[in-house]
């Protein structure tokens, strides 16, 4: 499936032509990057991922994190992480296919905000740092 998406103001796109997995996120460093209590990201190579619009900006606030996010609007784009080499994770709210990518697990479930009550069936993992 091809992937597609857009900022909050359009002029930063990003597309994509497979992904991996779909998941949520729950460590706190997603959470203050998106201002959410959970993020949800779409797991794909780096290499097949393609941003446009000349507005993307990177940011690295934790050493071998680096997130990209529209310099105009400020939405979060992509987060890529030195310990999960080769991949990409585009943010899912900003995909035209968010509908169709349900995901599949829950990463850095130990981080959960205590009182966000999730009653799905999702693997739940501690720490997601698969190679």
């Amino acid at each position: 499936m091809q992937i597609t998406g857009r900022c909050y103001c359009g002029q930063t796109e990003v597309a994509a032509n497979n992904h991996t997995t779909v998941l949520y996120c729950h460590c706190a460093d997603c959470r203050r990057s998106a201002g959410a209590p959970v993020t949800a990201f779409v797991e794909c190579a780096q290499t097949d991922v393609e941003i446009t619009g000349g507005h993307a900006r990177s940011v690295t606030v934790n050493e071998g994190v680096t997130r990209t996010f529209c310099g105009n609007c400020g939405s979060p784009i992509m987060g890529t992480y030195a310990y999960l080499p080769g991949k990409a994770y585009l943010s899912l709210g900003i995909l035209d296919q968010a509908d169709q990518l349900e995901p599949e697990t829950h990463a850095q479930f130990q981080s959960k905000i205590s009182w966000l009550h999730l009653e799905d069936d999702l693997e739940r993992l501690g720490d997601y740092r698969l190679d």
